[in-house]
């Protein structure tokens, strides 16, 4: 079995668990702070798909629901669509999100493993940490970054 890696990050949010969670899994708000509408009904051995906003109703992501704890934990395989990201293999990674409150904000473990080598482990932690600041500021204020923060040069 070949090894994989992995890339981990925590950021502290104030916010509540359940909204977190909710901006996890409402296709509007991860438009709104990813660029893309995560669509699934998030229950354990369903699908889901990482669609672009622009209309075209593709899917850059896709993969299976392993676990669904709300608000506190959510576990996802993701591939490229076509991969058969509903099972671990080749091009098939799993994203793991853990919510834990702490009076009035929760601190949010993301864990993305299966990573194939450093290039893939480095081209998803710059896109987590992109993505992941700009949860934290809509959360935080009520709107996402000014600039698609991914898209810095």
């Amino acid at each position: 079995m070949a090894a994989t890696l992995t890339f981990g990050y925590v950021t502290y949010i104030e916010a509540t668990p359940e909204k977190t969670w909710h901006a996890l899994i409402d296709p509007e708000l991860t438009a709104a702070y990813w660029g893309h509408s995560n669509v699934s009904d998030w229950q354990p051995g369903s699908r889901w798909e990482h669609r672009r906003t622009d209309g075209s109703g593709i899917a850059d992501v896709e993969g299976a629901v392993l676990e669904s704890s709300p608000p506190t934990r959510l576990v996802t395989t993701w591939a490229e669509p076509g991969a058969g990201a509903a099972e671990a293999g080749p091009g098939v990674s799993t994203v793991t999100f853990v919510i834990e409150p702490y009076g009035e904000i929760v601190r949010l473990t993301l864990t993305h493993e299966g990573l194939a080598d450093a290039a893939e482990r480095d081209a998803a932690a710059q896109g987590w940490y992109a993505v992941l600041a700009n949860l934290k500021t809509l959360l935080e204020t009520g709107r996402p970054l000014p600039r698609e923060p991914w898209a810095m040069p």
